[in-house]
């Protein structure tokens, strides 16, 4: 301690009473490596008190490696500089509520032996907790963080409570392991926030969080229940290479952007049900049965795995929440209708899948197997062949009404002489041609042991995949056109 070769816990008692008397509100501490019990902080912080709100203020505060040792308080206390408690050691409850921290916060490695209390607490400036540990439940209900909120590899062995804390700058949360209950309820996060890599091992609420910026849980796992239901993404919703170990049901929730599954695992059953601008599930890995529910969105399956029946399907009207209230689907109140259009199928084994209610007509199909026991539920469209007569020079033209695949249609439209109608912006449909098409049509003509074998689609809930791509009739004029 400045002005003495002892720290403020082995002063002698006049030199201790003489320090604390010489302080006043709005004064600099240094207390690095000091030993506090709950009695000598509380004569340090009365010495700080401010006559005109009742309340300590203090002006930088360094504790680095300080040690309390029993329940200490700091509740309502003002620092109006730097905070640094890194590498300290809080054996007791650690009381924080209603702190308000005007500079930069420290915790960095700090380690919470007990419980602690951080709720209604205010970070004006950057908050640090790097690598700390919270050994017990930690408390930051209803705080707010102005600046950067990091706590990478933060341990919390207890629950972590987050719920209606509020982060209008950056958060970040990669590797921090979550070994209790984890709730963010309600929480807002103003700017983009990032869990990759995080491990929750039991619950993990988000329920009605709001994730205004670009939400990132990538290689994320959980191995509990995720619970998002009423959650906002306004920005894109990142779960790329997470894993889902146990049973889950995720939404229902609104993404004005894209909600990223490529590369994620579901160890359990799984309900999906988003209001989503794009769905891409490219290399995501079911281990069971699996229902998707979707309003809006445009979904990409590509080289998915599913062992168990998958089924995705539009859903018609709003969702509903556990409570009754319908799902608020703010993001997409001038959107032209909740239809759900799939992007592609290639890669997939369509054995196991069921697609109920969505558009197939910009599908990619090339290299899907076993398309003949796709079902198709409801009213699923494909795109058609170029309508009316056409004429190439004095001999006239028209194509069999048939449904078409979009590869086709890409391929089709490329050809020097094509006719008009057919669409050559397919996204994603490569150099598909008639080599690459024709064992895909074969598939879709060959009907399955349960499908009715008359010509042309079946429309029944109960049909498989039948001649989706293929006409009625095959005449010469639509080989070259």
């Amino acid at each position: 301690m400045s002005g003495h070769t002892a720290c403020l816990a082995h002063l002698a008692d006049l030199d201790r009473d003489a320090y604390l008397a010489g302080l006043a509100p709005g004064a600099d501490i240094d207390h690095r490596g000091t030993s506090f019990t709950g009695s000598l902080l509380g004569a340090l912080l009365n010495a700080l008190r401010d006559p005109a709100t009742g309340h300590p203020r203090v002006g930088g505060a360094k504790f680095e490696s300080a040690t309390f040792e029993g329940d200490v308080w700091f509740e309502s206390v003002t620092f109006e500089d730097l905070a640094w408690f890194e590498s300290a050691t809080f054996k007791g409850h650690a009381g924080f509520r209603s702190a308000t921290f005007k500079g930069s916060a420290g915790f960095r490695s700090t380690t919470f032996e007990d419980t602690a209390g951080f709720g209604l607490a205010t970070f004006e400036g950057n908050a640090w907790f790097q690598f700390a540990t919270f050994e017990d439940d930690a408390w930051f209900q209803s705080a707010t963080f102005k600046g950067n909120a990091g706590f990478r590899s933060t341990t919390f062995k207890g629950v972590a409570g987050f719920g209606l804390a509020t982060f209008e700058d950056l958060a970040w949360f990669e590797s921090a392991g979550f070994e209790g209950s984890t709730g963010f309820r309600s929480a807002t996060f103003e700017n983009s926030v990032v869990f990759g890599a995080a491990t929750f091992k039991g619950k993990a609420w988000f329920e009605s969080a709001t994730f205004k910026g670009n939400a990132g849980f990538d290689s994320a796992t959980f191995e509990g229940k995720a619970g998002f239901e009423s959650a906002t993404f306004k920005g894109d919703a990142w779960f790329e290479s997470a894993t889902f170990k146990e049973a889950v049901t995720v939404g229902p929730l609104v993404c004005a952007g894209r909600v990223l599954l490529s590369g994620a695992t579901f160890g359990g059953p799984v309900t999906l049900a988003f209001a989503a601008q794009r769905l891409e599930c490219r290399r995501t890995r079911w281990s069971s049965t699996a229902e998707v529910r979707l309003r809006y969105a445009t979904v990409d399956v590509a080289h998915a795995v599913f062992e168990y029946p998958l089924t995705i399907a539009a859903e018609p009207d709003p969702f509903v929440l556990a409570d009754g209230r319908q799902l608020a689907e703010d993001p997409f109140e001038r959107a032209p209708g909740p239809g759900v259009r799939v992007a592609s199928l290639r890669g997939v084994d369509a054995a196991h899948l069921v697609l109920a209610d969505v558009n197939l007509s910009g599908c990619l199909f090339a290299g899907t197997v076993h398309l003949d026991q796709l079902r198709l539920e409801g009213a699923c469209t494909f795109d058609t062949a170029p309508p009316a007569v056409h004429w190439r020079r004095w001999w006239p033209m028209w194509f069999t009404e048939r449904r078409v695949l979009a590869e086709e249609h890409h391929w089709r439209a490329s050809q020097p002489r094509a006719v008009r109608g057919w669409n050559i912006a397919v996204l994603g449909a490569g150099r598909t041609g008639p080599l690459q098409l024709a064992p895909v049509t074969g598939r879709c003509a060959r009907p399955s042991r349960t499908a009715n074998t008359s010509r042309g689609p079946r429309t029944s809930t109960t049909a498989r995949w039948r001649c989706a791509a293929t006409p009625t009739t095959s005449p010469a004029v639509n080989g070259g056109c």
